[in-house]
């Protein structure tokens, strides 16, 4: 895979956090190429079909997944065959520094090695995910405490360095259907949408973005996204308006304009379709399942 541009992205995490926890049910992967420099651990189930694309690693996942990725490694998920019944997401992010006054000590030796195998991403086996995936849901459900849950975290990480059957991803593991130029030009079309979702964007701009023709570009997006021009926007304009929805107090007709949507009762309709509630019964509910500790 060559190399292009991706998003820069601005966590959450702040420099008094010790760690991020995010718990999504999902019903689809609209974000880009993606790097930022905070470790993150991330957990899938029922998300089978789905491509993980991980530094230069392009996979299609089973049923149960979780990967260590070192920070400033690019990543994303793409929908693919991905059929989204109780899809859930569990991802925890932290910074790199958490454990440098601690890491060359002798109980944290397996974790540092663990560390830096994640350096190109880190696959865990089925085994040791069904043996931590209940503190995983744990830690995403407890009411946050920075003690417990610090504690917890830390056992889960000295758990997973123990997998003798993890392994690292490399461009050997590369699902061979996914030809180099078809992820470059997914890269640099999920790139534009990210970054001019909030404009009037048409399946003609985005067909000379790549020099094809619509129909070109519309059978392309189905292949690998299994979604239309207009859904794929539509899922990234409604994925941005939900992080809006949680970490921000603007009205919910601000963040129908924010998102790039010019008719607040069309926001609330295609908010509703894709999410099953309407953005305020969202704000209501999932704004707690946020937190930082």
């Amino acid at each position: 895979m060559s190399q292009i541009d991706v998003l820069n992205e601005v966590t959450s995490l702040s420099n008094e956090d010790c760690f991020l926890v995010m718990r999504r049910a999902k019903q689809s992967f609209a974000y880009p190429f993606h790097v930022h420099p905070e470790f993150e651990l991330n957990y899938l189930e029922n998300a089978s079909g789905c491509i993980r694309m991980v530094g230069d690693s392009v996979e299609e996942i089973g049923d149960l997944d979780l990967v260590l990725i070192a920070g400033g490694t690019k990543h994303a998920y793409l929908n693919h065959k991905c059929k989204f019944e109780g899809t859930l997401e569990i991802t925890i992010q932290y910074h790199r520094s958490l454990f440098d006054s601690v890491i060359n000590k002798r109980h944290f030796k397996t974790i540092k090695s663990m560390f830096e195998n994640a350096s190109h991403g880190l696959i865990f086996s089925r085994q040791m995910i069904n043996r931590v995936r209940p503190e995983l849901k744990m830690l995403s459900n407890d009411v946050p405490d920075s003690f417990r849950n610090f504690l917890r975290l830390i056992e889960i990480l000295k758990i997973l360095s123990l997998d003798d059957a993890a392994r690292r991803l490399n461009t050997s593991d590369n699902m061979k259907s996914l030809m180099d130029r078809d992820s470059d030009r997914l890269e640099v079309i999920m790139l534009f949408l990210h970054e001019n979702y909030q404009r009037q964007i048409t399946l003609a701009d985005v067909a000379q973005l790549i020099n094809t023709s619509e129909s070109s570009l519309t059978r392309f997006l189905k292949k690998w996204t299994g979604k239309t021009f207009i859904d794929n926007l539509n899922d990234i304009r409604i994925s941005e308006a939900a992080c809006k929805l949680i970490d921000t107090g603007d009205t919910i007709s601000e963040i129908s304009f924010k998102s790039g949507f010019n008719n607040l009762s069309n926001f609330n309709r295609i908010f509703k379709k894709r999410k099953g509630i309407t953005p305020t019964e969202y704000r209501e509910r999932y704004a707690r399942t946020r937190f930082r500790v």
